[in-house]
């Protein structure tokens, strides 16, 4: 079998549906990762391996293969079906009967892709960190025995249910009042959770695009590209809704729409639902990415909370997130990670926290969202760059008697008397990306220019 081996990434596996992944694939992923997990004794007998998958045209025959490799390990396999990366995250770390699982989805990917996601039973991710490597080697060199055969059936499992309970558990449907909102789904998996989530509120919802369709028919279902948004804003302003909501293909990733159908910035969503998270985590810790805005340590400061940077990546941020039993990580990319939730994210839990804030504070959520708008963010800007090392080098000589202070934790992250600079490398590509944040918008374009200048050589 030959392998494409890009399709091996930082985070997930990940490639074109077409030319890169296949049923043979599948199957000797499936086997490759009961290896895994049995040469790092991650699974004991009895436990059962989750897969799920998303509602990519070809999602269902890879997710077949990949059953048929976990079975052909003599392992035992649950099907859930249909899921949402949240709802599949809790299906793998809830239940002791599980010793992980692997779901089959390319994420906000446009729809020519698909690939995998592998995770561990206490809610980890393998990685680049922790298995990626080792899963690459035996699905490439391994030769799993593949044979072309009928489907197979296999037990099935209800989880929805009880993922319900654990974050009602978190934040009662009493403390919410009514309010109207709209929830853009972008047709990808947001149908598995949210509407039998909201069926227990008195908040009434109109949703855009709620079928899951593979062919993403409306919009590339990726939040963060704001161009995504316009039907959303368009659909709050014309509804009079409180606010709009929406999900990336796989659900695990949220934007957010004020009243006036103005997007709210990342950091401000992070913030705004970390102070949420210290009303039930006194005086946490509370972790934010290198690219995050000053404003996130300076609110959760003031609301009693320890913060501390985090790398970019969820791997990396679940992994410290679990190490320093933090309460709460909040990511630029719109992924939230919540202890409550075995440290993985879960969008479903972040609508509540939204609909609690504003249900407490009854106001419009762009006045709760005004005081925080005191800096000027670039932006994350990306540079195409022959030698990574030497522009790192090349950067940190420059500034290296400039900055306040310096961290290596992720690239280069400096303090100035004007605000902060990222200069971070690309794990795959030849890139170097910038993020930088300053107290007024003339400083900022001056130090974008500056800082672009150094990095181009």
């Amino acid at each position: 079998m030959l392998v494409a081996k890009n399709i091996f990434k930082a985070y997930d596996i990940r490639g074109l549906s077409d030319t890169e992944l296949f049923p043979e694939l599948a199957y000797s992923l499936g086997r490759a990762f009961v290896v895994f997990l049995r040469n790092h004794n991650l699974i004991k007998p009895g436990q059962a391996v989750v897969v799920g998958k998303d509602m990519r045209l070809t999602s269902p025959g890879l997710q077949q293969a990949l059953m048929r490799g976990v079975k052909d390990e003599t392992v035992e396999v649950v099907d859930i079906g249909l899921v949402s990366t949240p709802l599949f995250n809790f299906a793998c770390a809830n239940y002791p009967e599980h010793a992980g699982g692997v779901m089959v989805t390319a994420s906000h990917n446009p729809a020519q892709y698909n690939g995998f996601k592998m995770t561990l039973g206490d809610g980890l991710p393998v990685g680049e960190a922790f298995g990626m490597a080792e899963i690459k080697e035996l699905v490439v060199n391994s030769n799993f025995d593949y044979k072309d055969s009928e489907d197979l059936v296999f037990p099935k499992k209800e989880v929805l249910s009880d993922y319900l309970n654990k974050i009602f558990s978190i934040v009662p449907p009493s403390s919410l009042r009514s309010m109207k909102l709209v929830i853009d789904a972008g047709n990808g998996m947001a149908k598995v959770t949210f509407p039998d989530m909201l069926k227990h509120l008195s908040t009434s919802v109109e949703y855009l695009y709620l079928e899951p369709d593979g062919n993403f028919p409306n919009h590339e279902a990726n939040p963060l590209k704001t161009e995504t948004l316009v039907d959303l804003q368009k659909k709050v302003i014309e509804t009079g809704a409180d606010f709009g909501f929406a999900l990336d293909g796989d659900a695990d990733r949220i934007g957010l729409v004020d009243e006036k159908g103005q997007v709210v910035d990342a950091s401000f969503v992070g913030a705004l639902i970390g102070v949420e998270v210290l009303r039930n985590h006194a005086k946490a810790k509370m972790l934010y990415d290198v690219r995050s805005s000053m404003i996130i340590p300076e609110l959760w400061q003031a609301a009693g909370a320890t913060t501390e940077m985090c790398k970019v990546g969820h791997a990396n941020i679940k992994k410290m997130l679990k190490e320093t039993g933090g309460a709460f990580a909040s990511e630029l990319s719109l992924h939230l990670y919540y202890k409550d939730t075995f440290d993985v994210e879960s969008t479903d839990l972040s609508l509540l926290y939204v609909l609690q804030m504003l249900s407490r504070e009854n106001k419009p959520l762009s006045e709760i969202v005004a005081p925080l708008q005191k800096y000027f963010h670039s932006g994350e800007i990306n540079f195409e760059v022959e030698d990574k090392a030497e522009t790192m080098r090349r950067v940190e000589e420059k500034y290296k008697n400039e900055a306040l202070e310096i961290s290596r934790l992720d690239g280069l992250w400096m303090k100035f008397d004007w605000g902060w600079a990222s200069v971070r490398l690309s794990n795959t590509e030849p890139v170097v990306r910038l993020n930088l944040e300053t107290k007024s918008k003339e400083v900022m374009e001056e130090k974008v220019k500056e800082l672009s200048e150094v990095i181009k050589g």
